[in-house]
């Protein structure tokens, strides 16, 4: 009787041999989790890349520009026409940049404009809002301080937003 109930165990082991143990088992309760696996110790790990800091901060600064990067790539990514940057820092308070790119179709535009949202929710910016997928004639993603506009090249004419956001310091000081 001994030789089965041993040849029952070793069944048993075999089994449960590779699998990883569950968190809430008893025998790694009270262990610490290491953030590093054997193979990495030692290594350091990758920083992630988190939303804005605080103003003033020089690592801000830094993550404001990784994210106008982390757009300007996702617009060249799907090849979107004409991209503008305008810097509206001294124009308004709702964000520090607007991004304005043209699409060759509705279709394009939505694709540019999910790219966008995709790449920055992969670069760890969340979208503070997405407005126009619907029609796809003019998409709007406001990123907190970076605001894009992805639209038709006719509706982009239309509406003139380079021209009504782009003021050079000869227009600003002759407005005032």
């Amino acid at each position: 009787m001994p030789k089965s109930k041993d040849r029952n165990k070793a069944v048993v082991n075999s089994r449960s041999a590779g699998k990883p143990k569950s968190a809430g088992s008893p025998k790694s309760a009270g262990k610490p989790k290491s953030a590093a696996s054997p193979k990495n110790a030692g290594q350091p790990q990758p920083k992630r890349a988190g939303k804005l800091k605080a103003a003033g901060n020089p690592q801000g600064i830094r993550a404001k520009t990784s994210l106008k990067i982390v757009v300007l790539d996702a617009l060249a990514d799907m090849k979107a026409l004409e991209v503008k940057v305008l810097d509206v820092r001294g124009l308004t308070d709702i964000a520090d940049f607007m991004v304005i790119a043209s699409g060759t179709s509705d279709r394009h535009v939505r694709s540019v404009a999910q790219r966008v949202v995709e790449k920055t929710k992969q670069a760890g910016f969340r979208p503070h809002g997405v407005e126009g997928q619907q029609d796809s004639e003019w998409v709007l993603i406001d990123l907190h301080e970076i605001i894009v506009h992805v639209m038709l090249p006719r509706v982009r004419e239309f509406y003139g937003l380079e021209k009504l956001w782009d003021l050079t310091a000869t227009k600003r000081a002759a407005r005032a």
